[in-house]
């Protein structure tokens, strides 16, 4: 099934809410200043920020009235092109091998599951894999990753719990590079992103594998709960700052109701949404796809 059949039917409430809401609003209001503020205040309910909520409702104005056109197709189209063009000012990176990739967030995101979907992605794109088990301090995080390795048929490199995750780092880029390993994983414990000790703690461990494996593509991807909202626009822009971010893996997309938030990530934090989790299986995975997520949500 494609990303935008699995994502169809969690949408589906929000698509049907955000259309009956414009529909509304082209029977009550013609172009104009009002029907602008009540645009405006209908993205913010679906959870777009208020800032990229007016720069998108601006430049609608703009072409709207650049084109004397009042047609409700014409401008729902173009809705959809300019929240498409927001989600695009973030680029996808390019994944080049070997690479590291490191996971990071705050508790109760989904991460140690997430690795084992990133895993088997690759995996089913004829990668080889290893996954680091640097989230050494949460109770059972080293066991629950190796099920999920086991799961995706990967690799695994672990310490006893309470180790110092950067040596974990450390014995997992050696065991990459002496198996000519595509793709290393590395799982992090959860953290606070207001807490100074444990950023440092991440940045330790880019620095081990910026020394060790400096032929290697690093990418660090922080995992949001979709269901959050506008906190995870919160926690992306602290974590950006501590530890340069290359992209995002959204968890939870099957369940939220609202996912005005990514349009902001994209747009303000420029921070691009790589993976998307759209169910609970090892396979429930894809690549993010901004038209199809526009799609979905109107």
């Amino acid at each position: 099934m494609s990303f935008f059949g699995k994502i169809k039917d969690a949408l589906k409430k929000t698509k049907e809410t955000v259309s009956h809401k414009m529909r509304q609003l082209f029977l009550k209001n013609k172009l104009g200043d009002a029907f602008y503020d009540e645009l405006e205040e209908i993205l913010i309910s679906s959870d777009v920020s208020v800032r990229t909520a007016e720069d998108v409702v601006e430049q609608v104005k703009e072409e709207a009235i650049g084109g004397k056109i009042k047609d409700e197709q014409f401008v729902t189209d173009l809705l959809k092109d300019i929240l498409e063009d927001t989600l695009n000012e973030a680029p996808m990176p390019e994944i080049k091998y070997p690479c590291v990739i490191m996971l990071v967030g705050v508790n109760g995101v989904g991460k140690t599951t997430t690795i084992g979907k990133v895993a088997n992605w690759f995996i089913r794109q004829k990668k080889s894999v290893l996954v680091a088990a640097a989230d050494t301090f949460r109770a059972a995080a080293i066991d629950q990753l190796a099920v999920w390795a086991d799961r995706a048929k990967v690799r695994i490199v672990k310490h006893e719990e309470g180790s110092d995750p950067s040596a974990v780092v450390f014995d997992a880029v050696s065991s990459a590079k002496a198996r000519g390993t595509d793709v290393l994983l590395i799982d992090t414990a959860g953290r606070l992103h207001v807490k100074d000790n444990l950023m440092n703690e991440l940045k330790k461990m880019d620095r081990v594998v910026a020394r060790e494996f400096p032929e290697a593509h690093f990418y660090k991807f922080l995992v949001l709960d979709a269901t959050t909202g506008q906190n995870a626009y919160s926690q992306a822009r602290v974590f950006k700052d501590a530890v340069s971010l290359d992209g995002i893996v959204l968890t939870k997309l099957d369940g939220t109701a609202k996912g005005g938030f990514v349009f902001s990530l994209c747009g303000e934090l420029k921070v691009p949404v790589v993976f998307a989790g759209v169910g609970e299986k090892i396979e429930d995975l894809e690549l993010f796809d901004a038209e199809q997520f526009v799609e979905g949500f109107i």
